[in-house]
Formats: structure tokens, C-alpha cells, sequence
């Protein structure tokens, strides 16, 4: 016992009922540890223990869900990022291609315009063949003069020499007519063979164009449909986590009721342990029974805690103890048990 436990109470009982009060409150502070207990374990400290056991597995699935929503927003950034960098490149190829199918229009119509040409080209020489030759069968029938018999009924040198140089303009106007045809067919000829080849150039140029363009249309759907796939788990995943965390929620509102439960049970069994005193119930009755007027005549403790009057004094009482209210006992005693506990009562030693 400390230096305030020495100056506490006597017992006014003989020796030998003291000791059987004493063996009584031991019982019963022994059955007070007990009943103290039992209420955590009636009341489902086990139940208690597997909310926190769920509460913890929740808590570990919900940071691993965590975790693989973070690596799915992640990857579903990237897939964005290509799915938008893929329609970017396929609305360029796409303006390419655009250009190029215009490109081989004004081709197509340059052909169909050079084959009119060639044509007009071709009738032009015919005609023109067809008038030479006319000219040759007219010529091979007698109609028209012919150079030689023109020449020899020239009369004088003056009048040969006109003759000559008319015949002689006659052939190269024909010569020259003919070879002027032939030149303006070939060179349409040959422009229409420039206009075909660039216009299947450009078709084949156009054909690489769309075939790319697929390619980076397929690779945009795919980095689309990736995008979504990954949204969806995204989701799912915080649902799940969403709903884990509401189970947790839950059973956290579970322990802290059955926590609850527990502490007000124990509450109850201390208070009907201790009943309507200060310290337990049972170091009073065994000091005092429980009469705040009760003085020992051999100490002068008094009151139901049989308190010393140099204790009583010492935490701030006044007058007797037995003849304060007991609510002021109650207090003084409650003082007296927060610092030396039960040691300072000998019904409780």
C-alpha cells in the first residue's frame, strides 16, 4: 500500500467475518473480470473478428482493383491517343486519296478528250488520203493534165517555166498536206499514250492511297474498339470497387454496433457490480454495509467508504466524512480508487 493507502480505513468487522467478506469480494471481483469479459465474446467479438477479417480482404481486393484501374486508365490513355492519332493520318490519306480520284478524273476526261482529238485526227488524214487518192484516179483517168503533156504544150521558156513551178506546187501542196495530217495524227498519238500512262499512274498511285488508308482505318478501329473494351473493365472494375467499399462501410457500421453492444453490456455489469457507489459494491458492504453514517471507533474512519478523517481531509473534504452527503463521500472515494485502486481498502486486499 502507498502513504495514502496506509492512512485509509479499518474495518469495524471482527477479523474472522472480514475474512469472509474478504474471500466474498475477492469472488466477486474475480466474477466482475469475468462478466467483463463475456460480454465481448456473448455479444460476437467472433463475429466481430471475421468483419474484420472481410473488412480487411475487401480493403486488399479494393487496392488491387485500384491498382488495375490506375494500369487500365493508363493503357486506355494510350488507345485513345492511337485511335486519335489513326483517324488523324486517315483523314489525311483519306484528303490524299481525294485529291488523287479528282486528280484521275481530270485524267480520264483528258483521254476521252485526246481520243476525240485522235479521232478528228484520224478522219482529217482520210480525207485527206481520200482526196489524193481521188486525185490520182482522176489524173490515171485522163480528167486531169498531165505534168508531162502540161510541160511540152508550153509555149516559150516563159510559159514552161510557169507550168513547172505550178505542177511543182501542186505535188508539194499535196506532199505537204499529207504529211501535216500524218504529224497531227501522231503527235495526238502520242498524247494520248502521255494521258493513258499518267492516268494509270495516278489509278495506281490512287489504289496505294486506299490500301493505306484501310490499313490505318482497320488500326484505328482496333485502338477504338481496344479504347472501349478498356472503358468497360474500367468501369466494372470501379463498380466493384464501389460495391466493396460499401460492404465495408457496412460491416464497419457492424463492428462499431457490436462494439457498442459490448461496452453497454459491460457498462451494465459494472454498474450492477458496483451498483450505486463509487467503488465496487462489495468493498462497501464488506466495510460499512453500506451506512454513509457508519464510524469506527477504534480508527474514526467514517461514512460508507470508512474513510480516514486525514484522507478525507487530504482530498479536500470538510468536517466527517459520515456526516457528508453521499454524493461527497462518492466523490472523495472515487478520487481515492483512480490512485491507489482497491489497495487502499483492506476488504479488497
Amino acid at each position: 500500500m502507498n502513504s495514502r493507502a496506509d492512512s485509509l480505513t479499518v474495518s469495524t468487522r471482527s477479523p474472522a467475518r472480514r475474512g469472509w467478506r474478504l474471500g466474498g469480494c475477492a469472488l466477486a471481483l474475480v466474477a466482475l473480470g469475468a462478466a467483463l469479459a463475456l460480454p465481448v465474446a456473448d455479444s460476437g467479438a467472433q463475429t466481430v473478428g471475421e468483419l474484420n477479417s472481410r473488412i480487411a480482404s475487401a480493403q486488399s481486393q479494393a487496392q488491387s482493383l485500384s491498382a488495375a484501374i490506375d494500369a487500365k486508365g493508363a493503357q486506355l490513355v494510350a488507345a485513345r491517343q492511337q485511335a486519335a492519332a489513326a483517324a488523324q493520318r486517315e483523314a489525311q490519306l483519306s484528303a490524299v486519296l481525294a485529291q488523287g480520284q479528282q486528280r484521275e478524273a481530270e485524267l480520264t476526261a483528258k483521254v476521252q478528250e485526246t481520243e476525240a482529238q485522235l479521232q478528228q485526227a484520224r478522219a482529217r488524214l482520210h480525207r485527206a488520203l481520200d482526196t489524193l487518192s481521188a486525185r490520182l484516179v482522176s489524173i490515171y483517168k485522163g480528167d486531169a493534165p498531165d505534168a508531162t503533156e502540161l510541160l511540152l504544150s508550153a509555149k516559150g521558156f516563159d510559159d514552161l517555166a510557169n507550168r513547172a513551178e505550178l505542177v511543182g506546187r501542186i505535188e508539194d501542196s499535196d506532199a505537204a498536206l499529207a504529211g501535216r495530217v500524218r504529224q497531227l495524227r501522231n503527235q495526238v498519238a502520242a498524247l494520248l499514250a502521255q494521258v493513258r500512262e499518267a492516268r494509270a499512274q495516278q489509278a495506281a498511285y490512287n489504289q496505294r492511297v486506299a490500301t493505306a488508308r484501310d490499313q490505318i482505318a482497320s488500326v484505328r478501329a482496333n485502338a477504338e474498339a481496344q479504347a472501349a473494351q478498356l472503358a468497360q473493365a474500367r468501369a466494372s472494375e470501379q463498380a466493384a470497387v464501389s460495391s466493396l467499399q460499401s460492404q465495408v462501410s457496412g460491416w464497419e457500421q457492424q463492428v462499431q454496433q457490436a462494439q457498442q453492444v459490448s461496452a453497454t453490456q459491460a457498462q451494465q455489469t459494472v454498474s450492477s457490480w458496483v451498483g450505486n457507489f463509487a467503488i465496487p459494491q462489495a468493498i462497501v458492504m464488506c466495510e460499512s454495509g453500506g451506512n454513509f453514517s457508519a464510524v469506527n471507533p477504534s480508527s474514526g474512519a467514517g461514512g460508507a467508504y470508512q474513510i480516514l478523517p486525514s484522507t478525507w481531509q487530504l482530498y479536500g473534504g470538510s468536517g466527517s466524512p459520515q456526516n457528508a452527503s453521499p454524493q461527497q463521500q462518492s466523490q472523495v472515494a472515487a478520487q481515492i480508487w483512480a490512485d491507489s485502486g482497491p489497495s487502499a481498502w483492506e476488504c479488497a486486499q
